[in-house]
């Protein structure tokens, strides 16, 4: 095993959202890759909105995108009293104090210095106080440096660099005891031993915080490299206004894991013009140096066309298992309604899906015989040859033994041939017949699939409304 410990460590106030999945995942790939060791940390210790529902649904997530983790999960809120005892080291060094301003005096100091154009940070004044007696209520604040600067080479965006005048002493336990969240970050990954922290680019201000509290600590600093945000197709910040966020939405909306996965870890990395990764390749492949440093822009038809091709070239008995919720969403039951085998259902249907959605949509045919037909394909045939055609299926169906698709299209050249028709003249009544309108896979796909008794019951029944009309 390798000796690099890397962590995924969302706060469990929300699902987990694309960009937290995309982080997640270059964490794994790395980890995987380098036979080290991921870890999952939920960062719970916001109480107030931290919730059950919500570290279910992260978890959810996760084992759907297939991001097993190798220790954890951890909670935060376990850990109180260890950033406790951190908090009281650095009160008895001198690296944090007590301050006891009040909300009003803080909010006067930085409506003011806002108004005189200063940047509107914490002035110190509590710096050189003694502890007050009494209930005083206070904060801890971390004693940060004044002068100087403190620096990161960011694996992904190169050196960056924090003026330490720029930064006011950070509050790392607040009036109720309870610490803040760039605290026991700092904590957590020294516990933790994690060597390298992967994470969205809008926690780089926070590092020279947290490195200052490492060092202020005694920790080795790991180092840090920062993905660039995900935007939506208007080029701001993906949020809900452009279309789902959540990665069990997409479950939901009938996309397949590894299709997300895949297009997940080519949001900002890149491995030549290559497009379509399998889990393996994408291990084998994956590293930092090909992470871009600018955003990149969700584009759902670019995801779409990725769970095309996974759809396309699938296993058929998955895919069938994961079609039959929705196929119940939409009122079937293959265990009550007349069924043929759902993988031959979804083998008809694999060339024309993007999404398990537009399967299910496109399959409620072969469970339920059309009770009414698309009149605007009918209309293109007069009445006199649709009822020729069906007759003509009905005498071969009845003596025929058919059970390929190859025999089918077989017979139907033949009828063509021997009537003088074309193709489209028998393929779309039939269709019509068999599925209620013109867009539906090909004919024998359709007859070997419903089998030759429901077929015969379609086109009979077909046959009769027409002669009706």
């Amino acid at each position: 095993m390798s000796n690099l410990r890397l962590r995924f460590a969302p706060s469990p106030t929300g699902y987990l959202h694309v960009g937290g999945a995309r982080t997640a995942l270059f964490n794994w790939l790395l980890a995987k890759k380098e036979n080290g060791t991921f870890i999952l940390r939920i960062e719970d210790t916001d109480l107030e909105r931290s919730t059950e529902e919500s570290v279910d649904a992260i978890l959810e997530g996760m084992k759907w995108l297939g991001l097993d983790w190798d220790e954890g999960p951890y909670f935060q809120s376990a850990n109180f009293e260890l950033y406790r005892k951190y908090v009281n080291q650095l009160l008895d060094e001198g690296k944090a104090y007590r301050c006891y301003c009040t909300t009003e005096e803080l909010e006067r100091k930085r409506a003011l210095a806002m108004s005189e154009g200063r940047k509107p940070k914490y002035d110190g004044a509590c710096r050189g106080l003694p502890p007050q007696g009494g209930d005083l209520p206070y904060v801890v604040r971390f004693r940060g440096e004044e002068e100087g600067a403190t620096s990161f080479d960011d694996l992904i965006k190169g050196k960056i660099t924090f003026p330490n005048e720029e930064m006011d002493d950070l509050i790392i336990c607040r009036s109720d005891g309870t610490p803040t969240y760039n605290f026991c970050v700092a904590i957590d990954d020294a516990a933790m031993k994690i060597t390298l922290v992967i994470r969205g680019d809008d926690h780089v201000n926070n590092t020279p915080r947290q490195i200052q509290i490492y060092k202020a600590l005694g920790f080795p600093v790991p180092a840090f490299a920062h993905v660039p945000m995900i935007l939506g197709s208007d080029k701001t910040r993906l949020s809900k206004r452009h279309g789902a966020t959540s990665v069990m939405a997409y479950r939901d909306m009938g996309f397949l894991p590894e299709a997300l996965a895949n297009y997940l870890v080519r949001l900002g990395w890149s491995h030549g013009d290559d497009e379509i990764f399998s889990r393996e390749e994408m291990i084998r492949k994956f590293d930092l140096k090909n992470v871009g440093r600018s955003p990149s822009v969700f584009s759902m038809e670019k995801l779409l066309w990725l769970n095309a091709h996974y759809i396309k070239t699938g296993d058929a008995e998955r895919l069938a298992s994961l079609l039959i919720p929705f196929l119940a969403e939409r009122g079937i039951s293959p265990d009550k309604d007349f069924s043929p085998p759902i993988p031959d259902i979804v083998r008809t249907l694999q060339e024309r899906s993007r999404t398990l959605v537009e399967m299910a949509d496109a399959a409620i045919f072969y469970f339920k015989a059309p009770e009414i037909y698309d009149e605007e394909a009918l209309s293109k045939f007069e009445k006199k040859h649709l009822l020729n055609v069906y007759s003509e299926l009905i005498g071969h169906l009845e003596s025929d033994s058919l059970f390929t698709t190859v025999a089918v299209d077989l017979l139907l050249k033949e009828i063509c041939s021997a009537k003088g028709w074309k193709m489209p003249q028998v393929g779309q009544p039939l269709r019509i017949a068999l599925s209620g309108g013109a867009h539906a896979p090909a004919i024998a796909d359709i007859i070997t699939t419903l089998g030759i008794p429901e077929s015969l019951r379609r086109i009979k029944l077909a046959k009769e409304k027409v002669s009706g009309l």
